[in-house]
């Protein structure tokens, strides 16, 4: 009896491993299946994206469970055979935002910095114009929009965006800010009225950027992007993002269409920093991006912490759009990016342990609209193959 118990506990073993692998290699098959079957989906909606009115090129990477898929579809040039590689270079915009918020998370995270700071901390001139009635601009108030800042400094810059697809628009920027340096943005700060009391609404400013690449280079002493190309290759491995372009790289950069000019238009004119929108990156370095923001490490962490909730469905964390109350997508981290000649959009869905990246080389008024329906289809893709799958 012994015996023969033994042998029906082995076979019993046995069968248990057998079902067990059984079962690993049928979740092998259909992670792959998936994966497979995502490649051709960013292949669908990519062809898509393109067919929209002035879209004629776009690239798109997500990242999935682990898993890359890249794509690039159309032509760079129109009516030329040029498509956008792995290679090509692009201006991602405001999206350089959540890079700033990034390092900012990282010098909180080493005590460098408090949120609470008053930011005149940080300036070698006295701007009594930095406070509504006592109440002085915090660091949090730059990271989450809340500051009273202008949008642009000069101020002049603001009235040239607000007809943003004119297409005279991207030779008046290049005017404004053709000798705008950091000396001048620091002489019209003192021009600067702060309208109410900070952190009470919502009004989003690149000249606050501007002011926490400031901040950073007087806490850490070092130049700002010498601050983020250092951080994001040893903490990312990423190699190929900057904001200013050597010659060589300067030819890699994407050409782009500002609205509806079928004539290519200029860069976006470099800014005193260029922390707000003057970032350039390769779409692998933007997979690396992902994969970093995904990882959920103890930087990434702080940058995702809700600073300012303005309902139960919208926050505003370091730079980061946080979106709650989406039934699909759960909660969200999100940030678009534009430049006169370039649109794009940054998803982190860690409820899909989900990252996408979309960039168009065109802008116009409709572009933004476009990028999101195409993310939207893939995460509706993703989600219903998930539900199959359990």
């Amino acid at each position: 009896m012994q015996a023969i118990s033994t042998v029906l506990r082995n076979r019993m073993w046995l069968g248990f491993l057998v079902l067990c692998a059984a079962l690993l290699t049928e979740g092998c098959t259909r992670a792959n299946t998936q994966t497979k079957d995502l490649g051709a989906d960013v292949d669908d909606v990519a062809a898509n994206l393109i067919k929209q009115p002035l879209l004629h090129s776009a690239s798109i990477g997500v990242v999935y469970r682990g898993k890359e898929i890249v794509r690039h579809r159309g032509d760079m040039r129109s009516g030329q055979k040029n498509p956008p590689t792995d290679a090509t270079l692009y201006e991602i915009g405001s999206l350089s935002k959540t890079l700033a918020g990034t390092l900012m998370a990282k010098a909180v995270v080493e005590r460098k910095v408090s949120l609470d700071d008053d930011i005149r901390m940080y300036l070698s001139e006295a701007y009594p114009n930095l406070q509504y009635k006592g109440e002085p601009i915090r660091i949090r108030h730059l990271l989450s929009h809340t500051s009273g800042l202008p949008n642009m400094l000069p101020e002049r810059a603001n009235v040239v965006l607000a007809d943003f697809t004119d297409r005279r628009t991207p030779g008046e920027l290049n005017v404004v800010y053709a000798h705008y340096g950091q000396a001048e943005f620091f002489k019209d700060l003192h021009t600067v009225d702060i309208p109410r009391g900070p952190g009470k609404k919502y009004a989003y400013s690149s000249a606050g950027t501007e002011l926490t690449a400031h901040i950073l280079e007087t806490v850490y002493k070092r130049d700002y992007e010498s601050l983020l190309r250092e951080f994001f290759h040893d903490s990312a491995a990423i190699t190929d993002t900057r904001i200013r372009l050597s010659g060589p790289e300067a030819s890699r950069l994407a050409i782009g269409y500002h609205s509806d000019n079928p004539v290519p238009t200029t860069p976006m004119p470099q800014l005193p920093w260029g922390a707000s929108g003057n970032v350039k990156a390769t779409v692998p370095d933007m997979m690396k991006y992902l994969k970093f923001q995904l990882a959920n490490g103890p930087v990434v962490k702080e940058s995702h912490r809700p600073l300012v909730e303005f309902d139960s469905e919208f926050s505003i964390g370091y730079f980061w759009n946080i979106v709650a109350g989406d039934s699909l997508k759960g909660v969200y981290y999100a940030h678009h990016g534009g430049v006169p000649r370039s649109q794009c959009y940054i998803y982190i869905v860690p409820k899909y342990d989900l990252g996408i990246f979309v960039i168009t080389n065109q802008s116009g008024d409709q572009t933004a609209n476009y990028m999101e329906a195409a993310i939207d289809t893939l995460v509706e893709r993703i989600a219903a193959r998930e539900n199959i799958a359990s």
